[in-house]
């Protein structure tokens, strides 16, 4: 009620219904089927299917950028290989899935490994690798005959991988004596096979699957199911829902990138009482949702990121891009001695221009210029010029240098 006794209206109250079940829009929805990775759910299935036979899974290594369905995909087949497991009085499976985020190394992973497998609300601590690594066998010979461990961002762990070497032969190396232990391993990393040890590498990799990014159709197709089921008939723009393919598709090729983009126009048009998704709200909630993405990947960079990163964006400012190393460099050494920032050397930076290339802030590209000329990098701007100065300008360190580049950036009409 108001000053003058009349009832308000609840601001949580809207005049237009936008979404029927939006939960079909949300990450930890879980599609009942998969027809786009039909072809790779065949391939998880024929590694799995030993299972099915009272032994080991083949091991099983699944790779390919963030949105490509790779953990709905094995989500998919385990569920469907215990359904199986359940059915048949002869055979019995155990499935431990776990995420290695955060887990750096082969004796944290092995530790975090121990404490979910025990229920327990710490990880065991004090001990040697070799101790740790036999508890872990230890919990194993507790499971059924036959046992998958699934590892989603198993590329966390990095180049200390005598764990994944240790898992799959604990049986052969007279570990375990009933088990028949397989691994899983999921990451988005396409680099992270190749920094593996021999060892490793032989004793974890019996089949691997590549998941592409998905096309323009694709997406469309993914993006109609769930659309059906989430938005009220009718409130999506002929359009919509093959813009937001489009625009995922010349990106990333994510489904997840589509489905947001998807919700966040829903969300829109919700919030300001509009009872129509447009292509409009499309290209605004793509707006939104980079710059989000962009401040809080920038936002988590160390301080020599923050220079190489300033070092690209003034070439960029100037219409210098791409870059080869040694002209960022030369950049780099001006604007860390204007900033009276701690000066790296040139490989250093390399290193940290790659990293932001990984990270999806630079474009890194490699060029070969033949035999005398060998093969460098060339670095150019992957992110949106004026959001980038905008969020790096917030740091009172980076704010001179950055408030000039706006100012020609300005002058140029680069923003």
């Amino acid at each position: 009620m108001d000053d003058d006794g009349e009832t308000s209206e609840n601001p949580y109250e809207t005049s237009v219904d936008i979404f029927q079940d939006e939960k079909v829009l949300k990450e930890d929805w879980k599609p009942e089927k998969l027809p786009e990775r039909e072809a790779d759910l065949e391939e998880i299935r024929d590694a799995l299917k030993p299972a099915t036979r009272g032994v080991n899974a083949h091991n099983l290594f699944v790779y390919g950028k963030t949105g490509q369905g790779k953990t709905v995909a094995i989500d998919h087949e385990i569920d469907l290989l215990q359904d199986y497991a359940q059915g048949k009085d002869d055979l019995n499976v155990s499935v431990v899935k776990t995420s290695a985020h955060n887990q750096t190394t082969s004796y944290q992973l092995c530790a975090h490994l121990v404490k979910e497998m025990r229920g327990a609300s710490k990880k065991p601590s004090g001990i040697d690798q070799q101790s740790m690594f036999d508890l872990l066998y230890e919990e194993i010979s507790q499971l059924e005959t036959t046992v998958i461990f699934v590892i989603d961002e198993i590329d966390t762990i990095g180049s200390d991988d005598e764990l994944l070497y240790e898992i799959p032969r604990a049986r052969k190396n007279d570990k375990v004596e009933d088990q028949w232990v397989s691994v899983v391993g999921i990451s988005n990393d396409l680099q992270f096979r190749d920094n593996l040890s021999p060892k490793a590498k032989d004793s974890l990799y019996d089949v691997e699957i590549e998941f592409a990014p998905y096309e323009g159709p694709q997406l469309t197709s993914i993006l109609e199911r769930r659309a059906d089921r989430a938005f009220v008939s009718g409130v999506l723009d002929e359009g919509v829902i093959s813009l937001c393919a489009a625009i995922a598709a010349g990106d990333e090729g994510s489904a997840r990138q589509a489905i947001r983009l998807l919700y966040k126009a829903g969300e829109l048009a919700l919030n300001r009482d509009q009872k129509q998704v447009s292509e409009r709200l499309v290209y605004e909630a793509r707006d939104i949702l980079q710059r989000k993405r962009i401040e809080e990947g920038m936002r988590r960079l160390t301080t020599q990121d923050q220079f190489a990163l300033l070092s690209v964006v003034a070439l960029e400012v100037h219409g210098n891009t791409p870059a080869r190393t040694r002209e960022v460099y030369k950049k780099y050494k001006s604007i860390v001695a204007q900033l009276d920032g701690n000066q790296l050397v040139e490989r250093r930076v390399r290193d940290h221009l790659q990293s932001l290339g990984m990270q999806g802030f630079v474009f890194a590209e490699t060029r070969n210029t033949g035999i005398q000329g060998g093969a460098h990098y060339r670095f150019e701007l992957n992110t949106d010029l004026e959001a980038t100065l905008e969020i790096l300008g917030e740091d009172n360190q980076l704010s001179t240098v950055v408030t000039k580049l706006d100012q020609i950036a300005s002058r140029k009409s680069n923003i």
